[in-house]
C-alpha cells in the first residue's frame, strides 16, 4: 500500500455529471486516506465495526462547523452504538489539523483532496444553488455495516440536525 494515497475500487461512475448514489446491501468502495493525525486511515482497519462516514464541503466554513460539532457532541452515544465516525473533506491535512485543533474534534478528518473517495461514494456531483446547478461536494452521510456492505446512504443532507435524525434512523 502506497503511503499518503487514496485508493478505492468502486462500480460507481465518477467520470459524468450524473452521480451514482449507494444504495443498502451494495459493497462500501474500499479506501485509504490521509487523516489529521498524520497516518493513513482505511476502511479495512474497520472491518468489523460499524462506521459512520461522512461527507463535508469545507473545514471551517460555520455549516461544516455545526455538523462536525454535532458529531463530536453525539460521539459518545454514536460510540456507545457501535459506530466510528469519520468525516471526510477536500481539504488539506494542515487545515484538517486546524480544524481540528479549534473545534476540539474528537475523530479522525480525512483528506481527498483529488476527490475519489467522494466521487466512489457518490458524494461529488451536481447540486443546486439557490435555483443554479453546480458541480461539488455534496453534504452526505453513508453508514457502513460490520460486514462492509452500505447500512444507509443518505445525500444532500442538512447540517443542522442531521446527526438527531441519523440517529433516530440507526435506532428506528
Amino acid at each position: 500500500m502506497e503511503s499518503m494515497s487514496t485508493q478505492y475500487q468502486s462500480s460507481a461512475q465518477s467520470n459524468t455529471d450524473e452521480t451514482t448514489r449507494l444504495e443498502p446491501g451494495q459493497a462500501a468502495p474500499d479506501f485509504t486516506l490521509p487523516s489529521d493525525e498524520g497516518k493513513d486511515v482505511s476502511l479495512a482497519d474497520f472491518k468489523g465495526q460499524r462506521v459512520i462516514l461522512y461527507f463535508y464541503p469545507a473545514a471551517m466554513t460555520p455549516a461544516c462547523t455545526a455538523q462536525a460539532c454535532d458529531f463530536r457532541d453525539n460521539l459518545a452515544r454514536l460510540t456507545a452504538m457501535g459506530y466510528a465516525v469519520l468525516g471526510v473533506s477536500k481539504d488539506s491535512i494542515e487545515k484538517l489539523q486546524q480544524f481540528r485543533e479549534r473545534d476540539h474534534l474528537t475523530f479522525p478528518l480525512l483528506s481527498d483532496t483529488d476527490l475519489r473517495v467522494h466521487k466512489a461514494y457518490g458524494a461529488y456531483g451536481v447540486k443546486k444553488i439557490f435555483g443554479v446547478p453546480h458541480t461539488g461536494v455534496l453534504r452526505s452521510t453513508v453508514v457502513i455495516s460490520e460486514d462492509g456492505t452500505i447500512e444507509l446512504a443518505r445525500y444532500n443532507v442538512r447540517a443542522k440536525g442531521h446527526v438527531e435524525s441519523l440517529i433516530r434512523a440507526l435506532t428506528a
